[in-house]
């Protein structure tokens, strides 16, 4: 799984326990191959007729590498993988994938709706890990617009539940690149333009918000709790999202919202980012308190060395942290640790060899970004 090259103190840190400092619940139920092979495709879409998205990078990854840990041998067919697959039970599958990943504590988005994912505690147990919670702000958003009657009710309830959600939770996140892209006006809005956007909001309000001024009115709210709470707060960015076109993701349209947040002292974690990580990076650079990651690109990417490699050229090491991405189905869980440690271990030994870094370094580094980092940020 390592470069055989690597010292064994570089390779015993790069196998240590990780902290997977964002993933989602996965399927609790059986899956037949129409489910389950929406949830192996970063877009979520089935896989046009006559074709099957096991024929990607990462449907290659999975039958090579998560094959073995349900009893087959590496590049079992998809067939014969779903077939063992369901004759174990997702229960047990979920076990085997979660367990074999490595991590010692889940930090589990829990904005997802589908009643048949598992809770955060639930991936915990599965996982033989501590688990703890992210609260996705737009998701207490949609609770509180479907009960509030008045817009008074709606701001009010917003800020009260906004405020009891974070006392229970690591941290907060914020999927505003997929409602409105991350080029928004980083100023607070007026209250006449929230109030008056709270209207219009009650008027429908069984849908995604989508309003630019409750946006930022919701996320400056939750800036206010985090800051009250010492959280840090996730910008989901670049790869993974939906909703705008996919330039208005890019980090760097922060830019001023990072000046704005620099002095209240708010942990900012950019979000998996490809193909956006070194605009990315440089942020981390520039900005005391703006940390990054790759997550799911590296299995979903046919050179997730070269990726890895890269978020090294310009984030300062205690800036990054490790997270899988995983969602739906606990493959990407595996899979997500699996080429964390690939991708690093290769990064890590193209240094050694040229004689830049010291055994001593690659190793602290390793454990910086599997865990120690996280840890820190989020005051595990």
């Amino acid at each position: 799984m390592l470069p055989v090259a690597l010292p064994d103190t570089v390779r015993d840190a790069l196998l240590a326990p990780l902290v997977d400092h964002h993933c989602h619940g996965v399927r609790r139920d059986d899956l037949t191959r129409a489910q389950f092979e929406p949830l192996i495709n970063a877009g979520g879409a089935p896989a046009p007729p006559g074709t099957t998205h096991f024929d990607s990078p990462f449907g290659m990854s999975l039958r090579r590498w998560c094959a073995p840990l349900l009893g087959l041998e590496p590049h079992a067919p998809p067939a014969v993988y779903l077939a063992r697959r369901a004759e174990l039970g997702a229960g047990e599958v979920n076990r085997r994938l979660l367990a074999g990943a490595g991590v010692v504590a889940f930090l589990v988005d829990t904005g997802d709706e589908d009643i048949d994912l598992l809770s955060a505690a639930e991936m915990g147990r599965h996982g033989g890990a501590a688990a703890d919670e992210i609260v996705r702000i737009e998701q207490i958003e949609q609770d509180v617009a479907e009960s509030a009657q008045l817009a008074v009710d709606y701001l009010d309830g917003l800020a009260d539940e906004l405020s009891a959600r974070a006392a229970r939770a690591v941290g907060l996140k914020t999927v505003i690149a997929s409602r409105c892209g991350l080029d928004f006006d980083p100023a607070r809005p007026s209250t006449g333009s929230v109030i008056a956007g709270a209207n219009r909001r009650l008027a429908d309000p069984k849908r995604p918000l989508t309003d630019p001024v409750l946006l930022r009115h919701l996320l400056w709210s939750a800036i206010d709790v985090a800051r009250e709470r010492g959280l840090p707060v996730q910008f989901q960015a670049g790869f993974g999202g939906r909703g705008p076109d996919l330039h208005r993701t890019d980090p760097a349209r922060l830019s001023a919202l990072m000046d704005a947040l620099q002095p209240l002292g708010v942990p900012v974690i950019l979000l998996h980012c490809y193909p956006y990580h070194r605009t990315a990076a440089y942020l981390a650079g520039v900005y005391p308190h703006v940390y990054v990651d790759v997550g799911p690109a590296l299995p979903h990417a046919a050179a997730s060395a070269r990726v890895m490699d890269e978020l090294l050229e310009l984030a300062p090491f205690h800036k990054q942290l490790f997270s899988s991405g995983c969602r739906g189905v606990a493959e990407t869980g595996y899979l997500g640790a699996l080429y964390h440690r690939q991708a690093l271990g290769a990064a890590l030994l193209a240094r050694l060899e040229a004689g830049e870094w010291s055994p001593a370094d690659a190793a602290r580094i390793a454990h910086m970004i599997g865990s120690g980092n996280a840890r820190r940020v989020y005051r595990l």
